[in-house]
């Protein structure tokens, strides 16, 4: 039902019953004008017409034309026009008939004459043109009598009957022409009612996409410079700053939404960072406190004794400084503070340097080194946070290496995997398996796996968290794998360009 009544309202349809209605009146009109007035307007030229044959004739006369001449110009109307004519002296005596009947009728026509303002349609000073019906044959005719400058007498005269058919064959001729202009004009109406409101529909559709905020839809003008196409221009200049706008509006949402987002990054950091630091520094504050207590109060009045205290109270500090550091870095690889300065290097002599930084560690546990690796490979990342990564697992492969089968060692190998085009180092240590439930949370920042480990070790909980936020950085694998005479961690690298 909505689609009729639709259908009904649309613009198409109530163009189309506007131009189809005009049409109907136009043509109602023709016929009703027709039917009234084209009699009385057929009368009428004719009535001229005969006048002007009896000024031509006069006109013959005046110019002293030869009754021959003057004859020919009768016999011509007579054929050409189906005109009854006679022309005769004041005397009465005939000098030209069209039509011997007529001739007949002269009495009853002198009877007309002497009764001079029956049924008169025209007169002036020469002529009178009246409507009389001839006895003899039933019809109606419209006659002229007129007198010429010569005293000569002009009788003109047609059948009404002739008029009338031809207003008959007129309205009929009309009657089909109006109903093949109807369907004619109800083709051109479709056609054009369709040419007029297509550009209109579009419009439409276009407006009620850019209700939805979709500006995909253009108008596209017509060659015609009219208003439709002007307003279609000024559509599509609206919906592209529409667009515009709202896309600006758009970005500054976004950008906004990241500095909200970034706000609240900031603020869960801080609050993060006050929590870690509130946490791993009670501690270490309380043996500072504990032993700076001690020297104030001289518990301990021996030199070396007060030596010691001082050295654990700087021992502490230089944990607290290096922890609160590390937090720091850890915040800013998190929160993605931190911009990589990458570039092509040799991560073995990378490797081989890490290792002997770690020599003096590594022969107070007694382990040994296995490595391998080829001389050169060349990978692409920021040399600085990568010797981080080794770092932190070489020196977490010291803390936990024990003798397994009479053997205690470190064993670091490099692995080209051209397929993804990586490369993977792995560094594995003798010792005990992780417990698997434990396999996941060593990556968090502060997580222990063996809660009753000493302090001395020097660790600060967060050196594989730092792995694992520079890891998340690269987008690059990481992980650790219990084998069966220790653990193996490893991560990947992207080979160099």
């Amino acid at each position: 039902m909505k689609k009729i009544n639709k259908k009904y309202n649309s613009i198409r349809f109530k163009l189309f019953i506007t131009l189809a209605i005009s049409v109907v009146v136009i043509i109602l009109f023709l016929i009703v004008l027709n039917n009234i007035v084209l009699e009385s307007f057929y009368l009428y030229t004719k009535q001229g017409a005969l006048v002007d044959i009896f000024d031509e004739v006069n006109k013959a006369y005046n110019t002293n034309q030869s009754e021959k001449v003057i004859t020919n110009i009768l016999s011509n109307y007579a054929a050409k026009s189906n005109y009854d004519i006679i022309l005769e002296t004041q005397d009465g005596i005939n000098l030209y008939t069209s039509n011997e009947n007529f001739i007949q009728t002269i009495n009853e026509m002198n009877a007309l004459r002497s009764d001079t303002n029956r049924n008169i349609i025209y007169a002036n000073k020469n002529v009178n043109i009246k409507k009389v019906k001839d006895p003899s044959d039933n019809i109606t005719y419209i006659l002229l009598s007129g007198s010429l400058d010569n005293n000569y007498n002009l009788y003109i005269r047609m059948p009404i009957s002739s008029i009338q058919e031809s207003v008959k064959i007129s309205n009929t001729f009309l009657y089909l022409i109006g109903g093949i202009t109807l369907i004619i004009a109800a083709i051109l109406i479709t056609f054009i009612s369709k040419r007029f409101t297509e550009p209109i529909q579009e419009l439409n559709e276009i407006a009620e996409k850019m209700a939805r905020l979709d500006f995909s839809k253009k108008f596209h003008p017509k060659d015609v410079d009219d208003e439709i196409n002007e307003l279609g221009r000024s559509i599509n200049i609206m919906s592209a700053k529409l667009e515009a706008t709202i896309q600006q509006l758009r970005n500054s949402n976004v950008e906004l939404e990241k500095d909200i987002e970034e706000k609240s990054k900031i603020e869960e950091m801080r609050t993060q960072f006050i929590s870690d630091v509130s946490h791993e520094l009670k501690t270490p504050i309380a043996l500072i406190q504990g032993y700076a207590e001690g020297l104030v109060e001289n518990v301990n009045s021996e030199e070396e004794n007060r030596q010691f205290y001082a050295n654990v109270i700087l021992d502490e500090a230089n944990k607290m400084d290096k922890l609160v550091k590390q937090l720091l870095e850890l915040m800013k690889l998190e929160y993605g503070k931190r911009e990589f300065q990458n570039a092509n290097f040799n991560i073995t002599e990378l490797i081989q340097e890490v290792i002997r930084k770690s020599k003096v560690m590594l022969e107070e546990n007694n382990i040994e080194v296995r490595m391998d690796m080829p001389e050169e490979v060349i990978v692409f990342a920021d040399e600085f946070y990568i010797e981080q990564v080794v770092t932190n697992y070489f020196t977490n492969a010291i803390k936990h290496a024990k003798e397994v089968f009479s053997e205690k060692y470190i064993k670091i190998k490099i692995e080209m995997r051209k397929k993804t085009n990586k490369v993977r180092v792995y560094v594995f240590n003798t010792g005990d398996n992780i417990e698997e439930e434990n396999l996941q949370r060593i990556w968090r920042r502060f997580y222990k796996v063996d809660s009753s480990r000493n302090r001395d070790n020097g660790g600060t909980g967060i050196g594989l968290a730092l792995v694992k936020a520079i890891m998340n950085n690269y987008n690059n694998d990481f992980g650790v794998q219990n084998k069966d005479t220790g653990v193996e961690f490893y991560f990947d690298l992207d080979i160099g360009k």
